[in-house]
């Protein structure tokens, strides 16, 4: 193999590249010519190594993690790499099923910087000493290239969606999803600022706003929590009525009145974009101090951010339905044995009560009347109970008639009254319960206090039922 030629033919129209990705895949094309190889350059575009030229092969990577794999590796430390065999390196990443050799060298810029990585993947015999100079020396002028038109090339706007859509669908809190809706518009749409408006039990809202909200976005905040629900509600309808628009005009021509609150903002341009559906979803409104003209691209691959901004948060509130369904009882809404043992675990010596209650003569409910006159029981039991405690204080449906309430209280007669408080509220609904009380020692285990809060409620039992019994500090 003449590697002298090898560089000739694939250098040879660098200089006529009028673009980062023509003088890549010019490249790697040429390169393939002479070298029965699987070949690629891969970038480093925004947070990522992009894979902006390569041949065929079983699999090509759009695009991988600076430091994950082989090309990760060469990328971050800017030394080649040279494998004779790749079933030895834990960091390879199959591309083809029968490879079995790989040289991959760094692009560098002419300081010496790594831009990206030229790698060189075989399937047969090979001598990789000559290919890696080879490869090197090729990487350089590649480099160079790069380089003089521009440097890497910038993410597309669809790039850039895609890749905030992945930080949506990651978010695990509202909070987050909303953030991260915000920096995509603004991120995909250039212009400076963004605003969420959704549904909520008392009409539109105000989505959560970033943590660091730009200076129109505050504005356009203010303005908008100023002007009201009514405002929010018409700004909502009209972007589900007429679907997606952009725009507030050219100058000189005045806004339509939903969008005053906007101009006074200092709002020029404007694009509203619907989210979800009209009775329960909102709008994404994206916005620039300056007059622009927003391409219809640009509008459309909003409308895509708003559809998947709405689905991740239809999907977090779907998960939160079910965390809260799996931490219930479903028979009265209480919370259930799961919680209340990672409740009771966080109990505060001497200010944690715990009160154990029993349902007096429930059996006989059941065997008289039957278990769907005992659930009917139950569920006036519980909301009655519910009432009858504080703002703050927690109550768990642990067994088939026995409840936990678990309070915090300066003193142990206070436990003492709240209990009491129950007693009478089950009274007032025709039914008794047995109440022991007992408040968590230095160094007692949560469960060790629920005993000593069981064990009251027996002497309660054995006494006569329809009581309260505090248990020995």
């Amino acid at each position: 193999m003449d590697h002298e030629r090898v560089i000739r033919d694939v250098t040879v129209r660098l200089p006529m590249a009028s673009t980062v990705v023509e003088a890549c895949r010019w490249t790697v094309t040429a390169l393939a010519r002479h070298a029965p190889a699987t070949i690629s350059v891969l970038l480093h575009v925004h947070d990522r190594l992009r894979c902006v030229a390569a041949t065929g092969s079983w699999q090509v990577f759009s695009t991988v993690p600076p430091k994950t794999g082989i090309v990760g590796r060469v990328y971050a430390s800017g030394e080649t790499a040279v494998v004779p065999d790749v079933a030895d390196d834990p960091d390879y990443i199959p591309v083809r099923p029968d490879v079995t050799a790989e040289v991959c060298v760094p692009v560098l810029d002419p300081a010496g910087r790594p831009i990206g990585v030229l790698d060189l993947q075989w399937c047969g015999p090979v001598d990789l000493g000559p290919w890696r100079a080879t490869a090197e020396r090729l990487a350089s002028r590649l480099g160079a290239r790069i380089v003089a038109l521009g440097g890497p090339p910038a993410e597309s706007r669809s790039e850039k969606l895609l890749r905030h859509a992945a930080a949506l669908t990651s978010a695990s809190t509202e909070w987050d999803l909303f953030a991260a809706a915000i920096a995509a518009a603004r991120d995909v749409s250039t212009l400076s600022a963004a605003v969420l408006v959704l549904a909520g039990p008392d009409g539109p809202r105000l989505g959560t706003p970033p943590a660091t909200p730009g200076e129109l976005e505050a504005r356009i905040r203010a303005e908008l929590t100023e002007a009201g629900p009514a405002a929010l509600d018409r700004l909502v309808a009209r972007a589900h009525h007429h679907g997606v628009g952009y725009t507030l005009g050219e100058a000189g021509h005045p806004p339509i009145p939903d969008h005053r609150p906007l101009t006074r903002a200092g709002v020029r341009t404007l694009v509203a974009a619907p989210v979800g559906q009209a009775d329960d979803g909102g709008v994404l409104l994206v916005a620039d101090e300056r007059l622009l003209r927003p391409d219809p691209t640009t509008v459309n691959l909003l409308e895509l951010l708003a559809g998947q901004a709405w689905s991740c948060l239809d999907r977090l509130r779907s998960l939160a339905r079910l965390r809260e369904q799996a931490n219930s009882d479903p028979l009265t809404g209480l919370r259930h044995t799961g919680p209340f043992g990672r409740r009771i675990a966080v109990a505060t010596p001497g200010r944690t009560a715990l009160l154990a209650i029993d349902v007096d003569g429930f059996k006989s409910v059941n065997d008289t009347y039957g278990h769907q006159a005992g659930d009917r029981v139950l569920v006036r039991l519980a909301r009655a109970l519910e009432g009858a405690l504080r703002h703050g204080d927690e109550l768990y449906r642990v067994g088939g008639d026995e409840f936990v309430a678990v309070i915090e209280v300066s003193r142990p007669d206070e436990a003492v009254r709240i209990a009491e408080r129950l007693n009478e509220a089950a009274r007032s609904i025709g039914r008794t319960i047995s109440v022991g009380v007992a408040l968590p020692r230095p160094g007692e285990s949560p469960e060790a206090t629920l005993r000593r809060a069981d064990q009251a409620l027996y002497a309660v039992k054995r006494h006569g039922r329809d009581g309260v019994r505090l248990a020995p500090a």
